[in-house]
């Protein structure tokens, strides 16, 4: 049977060999947290807490500030020691951050009520969702609750949980989907409840059987269904995971609610579920921790605003070859500079890369490799073309801003040319220029 996907697309080692039979594991609590106030796209959170302050588990330690904006919990019981800059690793820059050190026995405060799903009306899930501060945690770090609030001109039919996990060597969406699926399943519903929708789709592809069959059995008696996908690089990306499972194409500069469509990740889900049933603000999540530097991947739930270098440790600790730390995997991960970097709520993992040859990259020949690759069907050498002569206009004519940076056309590259990493540079030219014409 011919498996639903999308054109393009590449088919790198995969290397979840590493970590895929690691169960989760919950990291012992840390003594300190480095919790950013930007833990989300959008508007930085409003600091509520001075130096000094004593805080609890779950405690409101800083408010959304704007509409695109989320809250912040604390991650520990303890003090506030400072509030600094820190190294943020999706900023690449230091960042405010607010300092906790634990102390004592530790104390939760939760959301009231919690409850079954069922019990909330879409407004209430909606809020829940926002008072808990979760976003997407497959990475984008948007807030849920503005996702689950679309203009009332856009309708929306469907809603489709990203199960695919295509980034090489990550597998925390699997052991999540192994081991957590019934709480998934309860925040899918909830989902679908706040949303007024009465279909639900789960992506997965076909590389994770036992994660399709642990999922098949978790929807039963549900309105959701559970597909197959061909496994291929970008598969999780939104626009392709849309069309590989509706056929319907995100228009260029659209978003998924213009095809009456949501996505959310499968860790999202289950943050929602936590919220509305639990009463848990997102303090935690789950982080794959592997690479071939690392000395035992593993698959852990660890707190917000835990420093790379005490997860790592926790797996072993780092082989002397390291080359590379990333945030995420190698496809479309952040290289960070140091291991004392904390996480935030969109680290899905940290990878461990060892020492390699280094690549010789040669002139573009115009062999078409690029888009051939690429899955939102861009001419890459051609924008690298008009991005060497700097000629930014032009490259946004010929779809600059719709490239998703999943580095398909770097990694097919035969003149080994860091096509992505010049996209992304070019991007921030283009408009910080369109900014100062502005003003």
């Amino acid at each position: 049977m011919r498996l639903p996907t999308f054109r393009g697309g590449v088919h790198p080692p995969e290397k979840k060999e590493l970590s895929k039979d690691s169960r989760l594991s919950v990291l012992p609590l840390p003594e300190r947290v480095y919790v950013f106030l930007a833990n989300h796209a959008g508007v930085p959170a409003k600091l509520l807490v001075n130096v000094g302050d004593s805080v609890k588990t779950g405690q409101l330690i800083a408010e959304a500030s704007g509409f695109i904006s989320a809250n912040l919990h604390s991650p520990l019981t303890g003090e506030v020691k400072e509030i600094a800059k820190y190294y943020h690793p999706t900023l690449s820059k230091p960042d405010d951050a607010i300092v906790i050190e634990k102390s004592g026995e530790e104390e939760w405060e939760l959301l009231e009520p919690a409850k079954p799903y069922e019990q909330f009306e879409p407004e209430e899930i909606i809020q829940r969702i926002k008072d808990a501060g979760i976003v997407g945690l497959g990475g984008a770090m948007f807030p849920t609750n503005v996702k689950l609030s679309p203009p009332k001109e856009k309708k929306i039919d469907l809603l489709i949980l990203n199960g695919a996990e295509c980034e090489p060597y990550l597998t925390i969406d699997y052991r999540y989907m192994l081991e957590r699926s019934e709480g998934i399943v309860r925040g899918i519903l909830a989902i679908m409840r706040a949303l007024k929708v009465d279909n639900a789709v789960i992506g997965i592809e076909d590389n994770k059987q036992k994660a399709i069959e642990q999922m098949e059995v978790a929807v039963r008696s549900t309105p959701i269904q559970v597909k197959r996908l061909k496994t291929k690089y970008p598969q999780g990306a939104e626009k392709q995971l849309i069309y590989a499972l509706t056929k319907r194409k995100v228009p260029s500069g659209g978003l998924p609610l213009d095809v009456g469509v949501v996505v959310d990740n499968i860790g999202t889900a289950f943050a929602v579920y936590e919220a509305v049933e639990l009463g848990h603000p997102l303090v935690e999540r789950g982080v794959t921790l592997t690479g071939e530097g690392i000395k035992k991947p593993l698959n852990v739930i660890s707190r917000i605003g835990v420093m790379a270098s005490e997860l790592i440790e926790y797996a072993g600790g780092a082989q002397e070859s390291v080359e590379r730390i990333v945030f995420g995997g190698p496809m479309m991960g952040i290289t960070v500079p140091k291991i004392d970097v904390p996480i935030v709520k969109g680290t899905s993992g940290i990878t461990l890369l060892v020492k390699s040859d280094p690549l010789e990259d040669f002139p573009c020949i115009r062999c078409g490799k690029c888009a051939t690759v690429c899955p939102m069907n861009l001419q890459p050498f051609l924008l690298n073309l008009y991005g060497t002569n700097r000629l930014y206009d032009k490259q946004v004519e010929n779809g600059l801003l719709d490239c998703i940076e999943c580095g398909s056309c770097s990694y097919a590259c035969p003149a080994n040319i860091e096509l992505v990493k010049n996209f992304k540079l070019n991007k921030k030219v283009y408009r910080s220029l369109k900014g100062g014409a502005k003003k």
